[in-house]
């Protein structure tokens, strides 16, 4: 299974992305080797997870939701 997942930063910032082993991830984002945009604005907190049977519609809903309003991610995070 894919996850899709929502970080949110220390600046208030929404960051989407995804992965087949999510806490691999996480902790990669935490020590600062993961992404540069959550690098520079750590720390992360996870707020958001989804399941995807397949990367291919993980991407499709990632890329949905990278083009989203910040109001809209908000939305779905609260909604969970």
């Amino acid at each position: 299974m894919w996850k899709l997942y929502v970080l949110r930063m220390e600046d208030g910032s929404l960051y989407t992305g995804i992965t087949k082993d999510l806490e691999r991830r996480l902790e990669e984002h935490r020590s600062g080797d993961g992404s540069k945009y959550v690098r520079s604005r750590l720390p992360c907190e996870l707020v958001y997870v989804e399941e995807h049977e397949d990367r291919s519609s993980a991407l499709e809903r990632e890329a949905e939701i990278k083009g989203w309003t910040k109001e809209k991610k908000e939305k779905l995070v609260k909604d969970g």
